[in-house]
């Protein structure tokens, strides 16, 4: 595989280079791939599983390994060539979680990890997604999603407006970044400033400014979204979960409180809507 480019050169410089993506987020004990089988396993899932947005394919392989029927699905092109390559054995489609079709009650449930549910950004957009979910799902189906809170940022400020930095050095290159996080409260989004510089032998590529947003999202509104399309809610708490503080581990049921900056739902489509 080519070195991956520098910052310059791309406007998501993670998702253009899947390799760089894993070496920055490591997950060397697959926990997010677990805690999903957990969950799956928990409410008694059927094989069948869509990954929705599965970026590197870390997590459907993960879900592969232990013997489920999976699809990694994404809408970047460079990341479903990625997983295909490091991380077979799941079927990879590209699909945009705002609008797809996968087929009618093709799958036992349908994960999406890592706030990849908060890209819908407005109420079409998140409508789109889980009339797809629910149509894609056999009566009984689960929805497992991971993502973060927006009832964390009511009153909350610990995580805003001051830049963080985060530096490493992979393949030879030292890559910093500088992420300042805002709330947009007209649009009702967690909006992401990320600056990214390299240096490769004592040469400095130009810094490039990335742009991003989740939406944010409060739990009885979830809750509401959901029970709209069909669903019933089995499980919505703030962890343990794969980023909480401290992890999910093997063996810990989920607590009850909806507070703290990360939120986990897991629910099931009810047979008739």
């Amino acid at each position: 595989m080519p070195a991956p480019t520098t910052p310059a050169d791309h406007r998501n410089l993670l998702t253009d280079n899947p390799a760089l993506y894993e070496a920055r987020f490591p997950d060397p004990d697959r926990l997010a791939g677990r805690w999903a089988e957990d969950c799956l396993r928990r409410h008694g899932a059927g094989p069948r599983v869509l990954d929705m947005g599965c970026g590197t394919g870390r997590d459907a392989a993960h879900l592969h390994s232990v013997g489920r029927t999976v699809t990694g699905a994404d809408l970047s092109r460079a990341m479903l060539a990625y997983a295909r390559v490091r991380h077979p054995g799941p079927a990879y489609v590209r699909a945009d979680l705002h609008k797809f079709d996968l087929g009618r009650a093709a799958f036992d449930a349908v994960v999406c990890l890592d706030s990849s549910l908060l890209y819908c950004h407005t109420n079409d957009q998140l409508d789109g997604f889980l009339a797809s979910c629910r149509h894609a799902l056999a009566p009984g189906g689960l929805l497992v999603a991971e993502m973060r809170n927006g009832a964390y940022f009511l009153g909350r400020t610990d995580l805003l407006d001051s830049p963080s930095g985060n530096a490493f050095t992979w393949q030879g290159v030292a890559y910093r970044s500088t992420t300042t996080l805002t709330v947009d409260r007209t649009d009702q989004l967690l909006r992401r400033t990320r600056v990214w510089t390299a240096d490769e032998g004592g040469v400095d590529a130009a810094p490039v400014e990335q742009h991003s947003a989740w939406r944010l999202l409060l739990p009885h509104e979830l809750r509401h979204f959901l029970a709209a399309h069909g669903f019933e809610v089995l499980e919505l708490h703030d962890g343990p979960g794969p980023r909480t503080e401290p992890p999910w581990q093997d063996g810990r049921l989920p607590g009850t409180a909806t507070d703290a900056d990360r939120l986990h739902v897991v629910a099931r489509r009810r047979h008739t809507h």
